[in-house]
């Protein structure tokens, strides 16, 4: 059974409270909004416009059967862009401040195959509180037996080449998503430390909407445009294995790389920190100059600002990352950025190669040594 986990060092309370009176200072003093402005509504359109352009066109049987493959990798690198840039920020109410309209965007979860109930629990409440700390947060749960992360968990032997297949796993992340993922969360008595206990309406919510993903992207196209059922299934495929490696590749790159911590609770189940800097060792941003991953990720490559002001729209994090770096460093926290998008890849595949093939060294060491 885990333990309830607690952080107890009030001491470093001051640095979240420095901090956000500072993010409130920033908006109020310039009359802003802390929720979606025209350039968020903007990439929002583009978003679905491309989305909704890229189902069109493989239902106008325009395309050969080669195209048609070539728009469902591009249909779900869309799917992923949608998640990240409007239904993730809407989940946490922080794309507008209507409840109605964060309600409705948040409803695009179903179109990509995701479910929002459940990923306001296993991300809003259990990931954003339980950052990185094994047995607790399920986001570092990859693959188990497959993917080890968690330092006091034994190496096996298959995980010593996880650097080498775990970019490969990520790519099965959205058909895990759509197909098991949530169906196992939903019927757990427990998400986390979350008592797992749901409304009637989302026991309808997940099978009718899990229902009409899989009628919209296999059952339409094979009616519609007349494809064999391995067709359909093909670009169904097709679909999930891009969205997944745009999705499993970007959620790594914030706290599985070198520097961010795994930290454990002590016998009592407390931690020793404030939560707030708890979420500072835990998280990192990566690509923070760069136009072209703020535009695309939704402000996952600034994972720091995200974790500590969650209901702020990511329009926003570029502006209100130099007061939370600033005040950091005047609490002695570490602010930990990867420039580009490939060091920060070239990160996680050093942490994957050390929690796998070189701990399976040294644990196998110690076991010869012990003979």
């Amino acid at each position: 059974m885990l333990q309830k986990v607690k952080f107890i060092n009030t001491n470093q309370s001051a640095f979240f409270a420095t901090a956000r009176k500072r993010v409130e200072a920033y908006f109020t003093e310039r009359g802003i909004s802390k929720n979606a402005n025209k350039a968020m509504w903007a990439k929002s359109v583009f978003f679905l416009l491309g989305f909704f352009s890229l189902y069109g066109l493989i239902l106008s049987g325009w395309l050969n059967s080669w195209a048609m493959l070539g728009i469902a990798l591009m249909l779900g690198a869309f799917a992923a862009l949608i998640g990240f840039n409007i239904c993730h920020d809407a989940i946490h109410g922080a794309f507008s401040k209507s409840s109605k309209v964060n309600q409705a965007l948040s409803y695009l979860f179903y179109l990509i195959g995701a479910n929002p109930y459940l990923w306001n629990i296993s991300h809003n409440i259990v990931h954003h509180t339980y950052t990185n700390i094994p047995g607790h947060d399920e986001d570092i749960e990859i693959a188990p037996g497959l993917i080890r992360l968690d330092e006091s968990e034994k190496v096996n032997k298959i995980q010593r080449y996880q650097h080498l297949y775990a970019f490969g796993l990520y790519s099965l992340a959205s058909l895990s998503w759509v197909l098991r993922k949530d169906y196992v969360k939903f019927f757990r008595r427990k998400i986390g430390q979350h008592s797992a206990r749901h409304p009637k309406r989302e026991y309808f919510n997940l099978f009718f909407y899990k229902m009409l993903h899989y009628f919209l992207f296999i059952g339409v196209p094979m009616l519609v445009v007349e494809l064999t059922w391995w067709q359909a299934a093909l670009g169904f495929l097709a679909m999930h294995l891009a969205e997944g490696v745009v999705m499993g590749l970007v959620f790594q790159l914030a706290h599985v790389v070198e520097g961010t911590d795994f930290p454990v609770p002590n016998e009592e189940g407390n931690m020793e920190e404030a939560w707030a800097a708890h979420q500072m060792k835990t998280t990192a941003n990566f690509a923070p100059k760069s136009a072209l991953a703020g535009f695309l990720l939704g402000g996952l490559n600034r994972q720091i600002e995200h974790h500590l002001f969650p209901k702020v729209c990511h329009i926003h994090y570029p502006a209100i990352s130099l007061i939370v770096s600033q005040t950091a460093t005047e609490f002695g926290l570490p602010y930990r950025e990867s420039p580009t998008f490939w060091l920060a890849i070239l990160s996680h595949y050093r942490v994957l190669r050390k929690l796998g093939k070189e701990a399976y060294r040294k644990q196998t060491n110690k076991v010869l040594l012990a003979r």
